[in-house]
């Protein structure tokens, strides 16, 4: 902790993914939360949207006594509806649930309102606007109506909002409960992301693009109105990276106070005997999988790679991963068989009943499935970006290919129907992931992989690689640190694609000893993101937040 700053005595965070598993964000609360936890106990609160009412949530666990006059309180007198209880993670925080669907008839006095106070432009709204907007708006209604309940004008309180889904709450907070220090955190930018997306270049011109005018252009102007407004007005505004740092510069014409890195714990990665084994089992399931689908005998000198994350095909680097690998298939100094896993989640049909009934057979099939590719029937076989590209390519998984391609494209959580394993579980079998995303404000999935002695290749344009490229003592930047960080621009695409391709033909005749030693040392870039050395960033915030707002008040 930062010697002589103000600390809160609550901090309540605000998320559409608190008990909702949807991507990123979720992994920086849940993973965080412990951390935190020890500090402040019950008094870290997260507050989420209640979009399971009635229905059994694996992730929250109801409580039948905690805040009981308040809940009474707020459901009789303020006319809210909230479910109170733990997050099931790790130290199992204090968790508010928020039914945000009885605001969907004020939701026009509402966006007047942010109008009036803040410019707040909710005209062009569509798609999810409306709704991740009444959950920010309830879920700042219940924190008001919890501090004023609950608490006092002594108790320092934080409230951080994340994401442009939680600006419009943070907002309300500032105007009718100034006591309340706000904290607005961008995970990434909505231009930013919609630049990188529709294919224009964001990197070589990001000085040049003008934020509003983009917006206007690609037709995002009320998410980045709340994200742009959020910034400005609350008592400190933070992001997630560097990279992500520039992109809020120029586009909102805001820099962040804080730059709030993201971390993680390692509690999930097996130890010792316990990873062997692990390790050894996920690499049979691995093979076994490939063999059955190939109709091939390859064991376990085979170099495993792979990528994972969300589907976007440009922003994630899948279109350059599949490039390298065709480009290798090409190598003469490949000395391994070289097995490629592209598990990103796909409009997924359901298993291959064919390959499920190869995998309970204990024959060893000596011809390849039709469609040798693919672990998962698609809804949309013919129009995949994946399985175009693989076509496109010419890689057709031939017997004679030291390269094959495998498509896994659903959410690995043991229940597939093919691996029947955790994503957690399977990629610890890998040899070496790749990850040379386009548009990566963070990049928690080659952080992962080294957490499990996996060594990764990432690039400079991931807020992960900036990070490990400017690490003390990371002088080459390559795979023998544990980390490569390959250098990518908007127009280096063949660039990227050749290094990928050399990395892994170099990587496939290292001895032994030396792949050892590499992972060792990526397990030691891992250690370094824990949250145990990023929290005090959280501290600083908050103390910029707290300060402001005591200045706030004080002038009012």
């Amino acid at each position: 902790m930062i010697k002589d700053t103000l600390t809160p005595d609550y901090i309540i965070e605000s998320s559409w993914e608190v008990c909702n598993k949807v991507g990123g964000i979720y992994t920086v609360l849940s993973t965080r939360a412990n951390t935190l936890q020890q500090e402040f106990k019950d008094k870290l609160i997260f507050v989420g949207p209640d979009f399971r009412a009635g229905k059994e949530n694996p992730l929250f666990i109801e409580s039948d006594h905690l805040y009981l006059d308040w809940r009474d309180h707020t459901r009789d007198q303020d006319g809210l509806k909230v479910r109170v209880g733990r997050w099931n993670i790790p130290g199992e925080p204090v968790v508010f649930l928020v039914d945000f669907t009885p605001f969907f008839e004020q939701k026009d006095e509402i966006y007047t309102e942010a109008w009036n106070h803040y410019q707040v432009d909710s005209l062009h709204a569509y798609g999810d606007y409306d709704e991740v907007s009444m959950f920010s708006y309830a879920a700042a209604k219940v924190v008001e109506s919890f501090y004023r309940y609950n608490l006092s004008e002594e108790d320092k309180v934080i409230y951080q909002a994340h994401e442009w889904m939680t600006g419009l709450g943070a907002l309300y907070l500032q105007t009718y409960v100034p006591e309340i220090a706000t904290i607005f955190t961008t995970h990434a930018t909505t231009i930013g992301r919609s630049i990188a997306g529709n294919n224009k270049p964001l990197y070589d011109y990001l000085f040049a693009y003008n934020g509003d005018q983009m917006a206007q252009e690609l037709n995002v102007q009320s998410k980045h109105s709340i994200e742009k407004q959020s910034a400005h007005f609350v008592d400190c505004f933070t992001t997630v990276s560097d990279i992500t740092n520039n992109e809020c510069k120029e586009l909102l014409d805001k820099e962040a106070d804080v730059v709030l890195m993201n971390g993680f714990e390692d509690d999930f990665v097996p130890k010792s005997r316990s990873f062997t084994l692990k390790r050894k089992r996920a690499r049979t399931a691995l093979l076994t999988v490939a063999n059955k689908l190939l109709g091939t005998a390859w064991g376990d000198d085979t170099l495993i790679v792979g990528t994972s994350g969300r589907y976007e095909f440009k922003n994630k680097g899948i279109d350059v991963f599949l490039e390298s690998l065709n480009r290798l298939t090409r190598d003469k100094n490949l000395e391994k068989n070289v097995l490629a896993f592209i598990s990103v989640p796909g409009w997924v049909c359901n298993p291959r009943e064919d390959l499920q009934h190869r995998l309970k057979s204990k024959e060893d099939y000596k011809t390849a499935l039709e469609i040798p590719f693919i672990t998962h029937w698609l809804h949309n076989m013919s129009h995949d970006q994946v399985l175009d590209m693989l076509k496109y390519l010419g890689m057709s998984n031939d017997k004679n290919q030291r390269v094959k391609v495998i498509f896994v494209p659903c959410y690995l959580d043991g229940k597939d129907g093919i691996f029947n394993m955790n994503y957690y579980d399977l990629v610890l079998g890998h040899d070496l992931t790749v990850y040379p995303s386009y548009y990566e404000p963070w990049g928690y999935t080659p952080l992962e992989s080294v957490a499990f002695q996996v060594p990764t290749i990432t690039v400079d344009l991931a807020g992960f690689g900036l990070w490990v490229k400017n690490l003390k003592g990371n002088t080459r930047g390559s795979i023998e640190e544990g980390v490569e960080v390959i250098h990518r621009s908007d127009y280096n695409y063949s660039e990227v694609a050749d290094q990928i391709k050399d990395t892994i033909s170099a990587f496939s005749g290292m001895p032994d000893k030396e792949i050892k030693e590499i992972r060792k040392r990526a397990a030691a870039v891992a250690e370094q993101a824990l949250w145990k050395h990023f929290i005090e960033y959280y501290y600083k915030a908050y103390d910029i937040a707290l300060r402001r707002a005591e200045k706030r008040i004080s002038q009012s």
